[in-house]
């Protein structure tokens, strides 16, 4: 009946889904990921930037293994279009999701992989109780990502992140920079999951127990406009908005031209993460970038942290739409990217990735893994906090927008995000 009842609550997800669709027809992904193989391996990948990635790799697995590999990518949520596969019997042998997926559908829909060789090997896999469902694809982490020879050529020094923790000294070197020449020296994201799931997500995550503080504002508990995290990470909001280069029209702003400013150091300071880079290295990048904690003028050391962790999981389908044979060979695979040289490789140099592996020492390539996997190797990374509702982003990412267009005050977004709050309990978990 628990099977039942989950199935038919994605079910009705899919169908809300559609009903906000802006067109009937399906996308060319979404046509390809209807024809399953019922030989070897298909892997559903949600992490689009790493497709074509994924593609050739699956070819070159399938030749050198004789185990048959097909990718597929799906523009829809995660809950809506493996509620359609589910449905129809043709489940996926490896699903990649976000952590909160596999924290909604792995009991019902996953192999427990406890037993397998890599859970040694790693901090990151999410466990259930005292079974391990998820398989971390890699680290990422979020914080202010900064174009080192930008502000040097200004400034005439060279830039130590850490001489700027607290937003008054961040607030100095702007200030040093557009006296220097730099008119603008930052960028924000207008993007709501910029906003809502990464940006005001550390106002939680930035806690001793998030938990708690996401019901102490489910019940009204906290008076958020009094809260001194919030408002140390909204005063240095404030200096990325005021100082911005589309500070004039905010919500016009487009990623691509933000970065590309990032890239080229027309601007120095982002808030992003190292997912990043896919974008900026488009461009003609300068050599050195990075990515420092976000400064605040508090001292519970959150201003010397990243935040972040395991990013995308794989599980392992359960259901008697797969054989035990394909559940070997999708275990192989996995074991696969951990401990072969070729895996790794694709891993850390075809897809850029931070690996999640202590036993892969394969040197990171682009500069701002490269700043992530320095903060997790010292164990500099604030936990993300994987139990947000599924509106949230979108909801109070619009809110969020308000605010960084002057539409809302800060005591407005304070009420905005209370608001939402007390309409939400808390899902139970385990941590």
């Amino acid at each position: 009946m628990k099977k039942s009842m989950k199935l038919i609550t994605l079910l009705v997800s899919f169908v809300m889904a559609l009903c906000f669709m802006s067109g009937c027809g399906q996308t060319a992904e979404d046509e390809s990921s209807e024809s399953g193989n019922s030989n070897g391996i298909t892997i559903f990948n949600s992490k689009m930037e790493i497709q074509d990635q994924m593609l050739v790799m699956a070819e070159r697995y399938t030749e050198e293994t004789g185990v048959p590999v097909e990718v597929y990518y799906s523009s829809d949520t995660v809950a809506a279009h493996l509620a359609t596969r589910y449905a129809s019997g043709n489940p996926y042998t490896l699903s990649m999701v976000d952590a909160k997926d596999i924290y909604s559908l792995a009991e019902d829909h996953a192999v427990d992989m406890s037993d397998q060789k890599w859970v040694k090997d790693t901090q990151y896999a999410i466990n259930i109780g005292d079974k391990v469902y998820g398989f971390p694809v890699c680290i990422e982490a979020r914080g202010i990502i900064y174009n080192k020879d930008a502000i040097e050529k200004i400034t005439g020094k060279e830039f130590k992140p850490e001489n700027y923790k607290t937003c008054k000294a961040f607030k100095g070197l702007i200030k040093t920079l557009k006296k220097g020449g730099m008119e603008s020296p930052t960028g924000v994201m207008k993007e709501d999951w910029s906003l809502g799931a990464h940006y005001l997500a550390q106002v939680y995550e930035e806690r001793d127990d998030p938990d708690a503080f996401v019901r102490g504002l489910s019940d009204g508990s906290v008076n958020l406009i009094k809260d001194k995290k919030f408002n140390a990470l909204m005063d240095t909001f404030d200096v990325l908005k005021n100082n911005s280069y589309s500070k004039a029209s905010a919500i016009s702003a487009e990623r691509e031209v933000t970065e590309q400013k990032l890239a080229e150091g027309e601007i120095a300071f982002l808030f992003g993460g190292n997912w990043d880079w896919s974008v900026i290295s488009a461009f003609d990048y300068t050599e050195n970038m990075g990515i420092m904690p976000v400064p605040q003028d508090l001292k519970d050391g959150m201003n010397e942290m990243l935040v972040g962790g395991g990013s995308k999981f794989i599980f392992l389908d359960s259901s008697e739409n797969t054989s035990d044979k394909q559940r070997e060979q999708a275990k192989d695979f996995l074991n696969w990217l951990v401990y072969n040289d070729d895996g790794q490789k694709f891993l850390v140099d075809d897809c850029a990735l931070v690996p999640a592996f202590s036993n892969i020492t394969r040197e990171v390539v682009d500069p701002l893994g490269q700043s992530v996997k320095s903060y997790a190797d010292k164990g500099a990374l604030v936990p993300n906090y994987n139990y947000l509702p599924d509106d949230h982003y979108a909801i109070l990412g619009a809110q969020f927008q308000k605010y960084l267009a002057g539409k809302s005050d800060r005591k407005g977004f304070a009420k905005d995000v209370t608001t939402y709050w007390k309409t939400k309990t808390l899902v139970p978990h385990e941590n």
